[in-house]
């Protein structure tokens, strides 16, 4: 059997792929807000550059990135533990050499892997104007404005994407994810002088 093949039937054995899911949409989504709250910041103080809002982002990207892996890691590992104890228990037999064993021991990686690619990827996305200004293409509102737009329209996306993965009507979750980001904005607003 191929790693692909195993690490699938892993997945599949461990009901994994739905928290992976969940975790990178619920990640990604802290990712964009938080970039989102950043660049209104940004905004709102009127005189940072475009390289100083640039390293800002990516250093944001990278400690969220390491916070979704580390967490994801240290929870997953613990349950996948939990998990395997209680099913020896219930075979009263020692599974340590088992399939059961193995995704006991991979699936947390995987999961980490994906709980902390989530927020990365999506603050790198945001970030794109910024890069774009400084690398010498001019953004028609200004680099910090379009990462706010950019900011705004990712959270719509995944709102679609929750709506798909529920069933329900897109456009219904995806207005609700941006009046949250929306509600996030005006509070950013009232509070920060």
């Amino acid at each position: 059997m191929n790693m692909l093949t195993e690490l699938g039937l892993l997945i599949r054995l461990s009901r994994s792929h739905q928290i992976a899911r969940r975790y990178f949409v619920v990640n990604g989504f802290d990712g964009a807000l938080t970039m989102l709250g950043l660049n209104l910041g940004f905004y709102i103080s009127g005189s940072v550059t475009t390289s100083t809002a640039v390293s800002a982002c990516i250093a944001t990207a990278i400690a969220l990135g390491i916070s979704g892996l580390s967490s994801g890691y240290v929870s997953e590992m613990a349950e996948k533990k939990r998990e395997l104890r209680e099913l020896e228990q219930a075979m009263v037999s020692d599974l340590e050499h088992s399939v059961h064993a193995t995704a006991a021991r991979l699936v947390p990686v995987l999961i980490a892997f994906v709980n902390g690619l989530g927020p990365f990827l999506i603050a790198m996305l945001v970030t794109t104007p910024l890069w774009l200004e400084q690398a010498g293409f001019t953004m028609p509102f200004g680099a910090i404005s379009s990462a706010i737009a950019t900011a705004f329209l990712v959270i719509f996306m995944m709102g679609m994407l929750l709506g798909w993965i529920s069933g329900t009507f897109w456009l219904w979750s995806a207005l609700r994810t941006l009046a949250i980001a929306v509600g996030t904005s005006l509070l950013i607003l009232l509070f920060t002088p």
